[in-house]
């Protein structure tokens, strides 16, 4: 038990010894206003960016899926009635598989 302890030591240890002088604690003051108006700012669109990305691959994979099939059944690939997600060819699957086993006891 002691290396965890000795390790949360070194740790308090490296996080409050820049407090430690005026000079250090004049950097910690630098560093949390780069941090407030540089990097929170910047955060959000980022975020923004991934997700609109990776919903964006998920419509195209469902529409390549669709296409290929030759199908002329749209809502079977997306259902927009439903509610939330559960319009996704996969989870009307999984949905399905979920019913038939609580119906089938």
């Amino acid at each position: 038990m002691s290396g965890p302890g000795a390790f949360a030591k070194a740790a308090h240890k490296f996080v409050t010894s820049p407090r430690s002088s005026a000079q250090g604690f004049s950097n910690v003051i630098k560093l949390g206003t780069f941090c407030r108006t540089v990097v929170w700012p910047c955060l959000p669109p980022l975020l923004m960016y991934q997700y609109i990305r990776g919903v964006d691959e998920d419509k195209y994979t469902t529409e390549v899926l669709y296409y290929k099939s030759e199908s002329k059944d749209v809502k079977a690939f997306y259902d927009n009635s439903r509610i939330g997600n559960s319009g996704h060819w996969r989870i009307q699957q999984d949905l399905e598989t979920i019913r038939a086993a609580a119906n089938s006891s």
